[in-house]
C-alpha cells in the first residue's frame, strides 16, 4: 500500500510539473512575440497588445496576470494615446500585486507608472496618495523606496510646493545614510540644495553644500558616477554665482566644471551594476550633462560681455541638442533649447542682429507652444525678450506693455529687478514718468543688476541735466564692472560719461572714457555702444582740431548706421514683427498661466532609476 500511494504521488507530482511546463511554454511563447513585435523596427504594437491580452484566457497565476497587466499598461503608456486603457491595466497590476508576498518589482513599478500617469492626466490629488502609500510600505526595497521619494519630490517640485519637496529629500537622504548609500545620499542632498537655491534660502545651502562636497570627495565607488556627481555639485555653485551676478568670482568653479565634464567624456559606462541597491540611480546622462555645460558657459559668457565665445558655445550646444533629440524625448532638452535661444537672442540684440533674434523669439514661441510645463516656466521671460526686441527697433509703446506683461507673470527678484531695469530706461527715453525710475531697485541680490540699477539712475539724471550725480551713479557702476568684470556694464559707463564729459566742454577726459569704451566695445562686439562712441569720437576730434581722425570715426559711424539700418528695416518686415503688438503671444484656453515660473528653469530633478526593459524573457516568479 505504502508504495501504491508513493507512486501515485508520483505521478501527480509529474503532472503538476507537466502542466506548470505546458503553462510556462505558451507563457513564454507569448511573451516573446510580444518582445519581439515591441522591438520591430518599426515597433508593432497593436501586435504587441495582441500577444499580451492572449495570456488573460488562459486564466494564468496572479503574479503572471499582475506582471501581464503591468507590461500592457507600460506599453500603451509609453507607446500609444489610449490613457484609459493603459490606467486600467497599471491600476489592475496595482491591486493584484498588494496581495502577492514578495513581488515589489511589479508592484511599485505599477505604482510609479501609475502615479506618472495619473500627473499626465491632471490627476496629482489621485497620484500623491498613491506614492505615499507606495513610499510606506517600500521601506525593505532600497531602490524602489528611493525612487518613490525622488518621484514624490519631482512632484512637489512640479507644483512648485518647495518645502514638502525638500522635506522629502531630506527624509531620502537619512534613509539612504541608514542603508549605506553614501551616492544616493548626496544626489538626495544635491538635489534638495537645489530647491534652497530655487528659494534662495541662501543660509540653508552654503552647509548642505559644503557637506555635500565632502561626500563628493570622500565616496569612492564609479567613476561615471562620481564625476556626475561633481557635474551636480559644480553646476549648483556656477548658477549660484551667476545668479548673484557674480561673473568673475565664478571663474575657477566653471573652469573644474569643464574640466570634469571633460573627464567623464573620456570614461567608457560600467556595465557592472552597483552591489548597493541603492545606487541604482544616475543624476544626468553624460550627453545631458555636456548640453549642460555648455549652456552655464553661455549664461557666463552673456553676462560677461563675450558674446562671441556665447554664440560659438550656444551653436555646438544647439547641434549636441537636435542630435539627442532624434532619440530621446526627455522633456528637458526642450528645457535646455529654450534657455539656449534666450541667452542667444539677448545676444543678437546686442550685437545688431534682430531679424535673427525675433526669429528665434518666434521658435521659442512654438517651443512653448507645445508643452504647458515650458509656457508656465518661460512666459515672463519670453515677453521680456519682446520687450527687448522693441527696445532695438524703437518700439517704446510696446516695449513698455511687453515689460509689465512680464512683471505680472514673475515673482522672481532677479527677473523682476532685471524687467524693472529695463522699463527704467524706456521711461527714461520717452521722458515720462520720472517717478517710476527712480523706484528701490538696488536691493537685490545679484551683483550685476545692482551695477545696472546705478547706470539707469545716472541715465536718468544724465537725462535730467543733474550732471554731478549722473557721474557719482556711474563710477559706482564702474567700480562694480570691474570687480566682476562686467565688460558691457563698464562699456556703456564708460560711454555715458564720455558724454557727460563732452557735454561739460572737457575734451580730454571725454576722449579718455570714449576711447576705451569703443575698443571694449569692439570686442564685445556691441553695436549700439559702437554707434553710440563713434559719433561722440567724431564730434570730439571736429572739436579738438583733428579732421583725420574726425573723417575716420563719421566713416565708421556711417557704417554702423547702415548696418543697423538694414537690419531694422529686415526685421520689421518679417511677418514674426507682429508678435510686439499682441500682449499675450501665447495664450490659449487649454494653457493654464502659472506666476511663479521655476528659476532657474533647467534645475530639474532628474535622479531617474537604471532602465530595466518592459517585458523580459524570463520564467515569471
Amino acid at each position: 500500500m505504502a508504495a501504491q500511494a508513493a507512486a501515485a504521488a508520483a505521478q501527480a507530482a509529474a503532472a503538476q510539473a507537466a502542466q506548470a511546463e505546458a503553462a510556462e511554454s505558451w507563457y513564454l511563447a507569448l511573451l516573446g512575440f510580444a518582445e519581439h513585435f515591441r522591438t520591430s523596427s518599426p515597433p508593432k504594437i497593436r501586435l504587441c497588445v495582441h500577444c499580451l491580452q492572449a495570456v488573460f484566457p488562459f486564466k494564468p497565476p496572479q503574479r503572471i496576470e499582475a506582471r501581464t497587466h503591468l507590461q500592457l499598461g507600460s506599453v500603451l503608456y509609453h507607446h500609444t494615446k489610449n490613457s484609459e486603457q493603459a490606467r486600467s491595466h497599471l491600476e489592475k497590476a496595482w491591486f493584484i500585486s498588494q496581495q502577492i508576498p514578495q513581488f515589489e518589482d511589479v508592484k511599485f513599478e505599477a505604482a510609479s507608472l501609475l502615479s506618472e500617469l495619473y500627473c499626465q492626466e491632471n490627476s496629482v490629488d489621485a497620484a500623491k496618495p498613491l506614492l505615499r502609500k507606495a513610499i510606506q510600505i517600500s521601506q525593505q526595497t532600497p531602490y524602489w523606496h528611493c525612487r518613490l521619494l525622488f518621484q514624490l519630490a519631482q512632484l512637489h517640485t512640479l507644483e512648485k510646493d518647495l518645502v514638502s519637496a525638500c522635506d522629502l529629500l531630506g527624509v531620502g537622504a537619512e534613509y539612504a545614510r541608514v542603508v549605506g548609500s553614501e551616492y544616493t545620499r548626496a544626489l538626495f542632498l544635491l538635489s534638495k540644495g537645489m530647491l534652497l537655491l530655487m528659494e534662495r534660502k541662501l543660509q540653508e545651502v552654503h552647509p548642505l553644500l559644503t557637506l555635500c562636497g565632502q561626500i563628493v570627495e570622500n565616496w569612492q565607488g564609479n567613476p561615471i558616477q562620481k564625476e556626475s556627481l561633481r557635474v551636480f555639485f559644480l553646476v549648483l555653485q556656477v548658477t549660484h554665482y551667476l545668479d548673484a551676478g557674480q561673473v568673475k568670482s565664478v571663474k575657477p568653479c566653471l573652469k573644474q566644471l569643464q574640466q570634469c565634464i571633460q573627464t567623464i567624456s573620456t570614461l567608457h559606462d560600467d556595465e557592472i551594476l552597483p552591489s548597493n541597491p541603492a545606487d541604482l540611480f544616475h543624476w544626468l546622462p553624460k550627453e545631458h550633462m555636456c548640453v549642460l555645460v555648455y549652456l552655464v558657459t553661455v549664461m557666463h559668457s552673456m553676462q560677461a560681455g563675450y558674446l562671441e565665445k556665447a554664440q560659438k558655445y550656444t551653436d555646438k550646444a544647439l547641434m549636441q541638442l537636435e542630435k539627442l533629440k532624434m532619440l530621446d524625448c526627455s522633456p528637458i532638452l526642450s528645457s535646455f533649447q529654450v534657455i539656449l535661444l534666450e541667452h542667444i537672442i539677448m545676444c543678437r540684440l546686442v550685437t545688431g542682429h534682430k531679424a535673427t533674434a525675433l526669429q528665434e523669439i518666434s521658435q521659442v514661441c512654438q517651443l512653448c507652444q507645445q508643452s504647458p510645463r515650458l509656457f508656465s516656466n518661460h512666459a515672463a521671460q519670453l515677453h521680456t525678450l519682446l520687450g527687448l526686441y522693441c527696445v532695438s527697433v524703437n518700439c517704446m509703446d510696446n516695449a513698455e506693455a511687453q515689460f509689465t506683461t512680464a512683471l505680472r507673470l514673475t515673482n522672481h527678484q532677479e527677473l523682476w529687478a532685471f524687467i524693472v531695469t529695463n522699463l527704467a530706461s524706456v521711461y527714461i527715453r520717452e521722458g515720462n514718468r520720472h517717478q517710476e525710475v527712480v523706484g528701490d531697485m538696488l536691493h537685490v541680490c545679484s551683483h550685476c543688476l545692482r551695477a545696472a540699477a546705478f547706470y539707469v539712475r545716472g541715465l536718468f539724471s544724465f537725462f535730467q541735466g543733474r550732471y554731478n550725480e549722473a557721474k557719482r551713479f556711474l563710477r559706482e557702476t564702474l567700480k562694480m564692472s570691474n570687480a566682476e568684470d562686467l565688460n558691457r556694464l563698464t562699456a556703456c559707463s564708460l560711454v555715458l560719461l564720455g558724454h557727460i564729459f563732452y557735454v561739460l566742454g572737457n575734451h580730454r577726459e571725454s576722449n579718455n572714457m570714449v576711447v576705451p569704451a569703443m575698443q571694449l566695445a569692439s570686442k564685445i562686439p556691441d553695436m549700439s555702444v559702437q554707434l553710440w562712441s563713434s559719433a561722440l569720437l567724431r564730434d570730439l576730434n571736429k572739436a579738438c582740431g583733428n579732421p583725420i581722425d574726425a573723417h575716420e570715426a563719421a566713416q565708421m559711424h556711417q557704417n554702423f548706421s547702415q548696418q543697423l539700418l538694414q537690419d531694422h528695416i529686415e526685421a520689421c518686415s518679417l511677418p514674426e514683427h507682429n508678435l510686439i503688438t499682441m500682449a499675450h503671444p501665447l495664450y490659449s484656453s487649454r494653457l493654464r498661466m502659472d506666476p511663479t515660473p521655476a528659476w532657474p528653469a533647467f534645475c530639474e530633478l532628474t535622479c531617474l532609476g537604471v532602465h530595466r526593459p518592459f517585458l523580459k524573457l524570463s520564467r515569471a516568479p
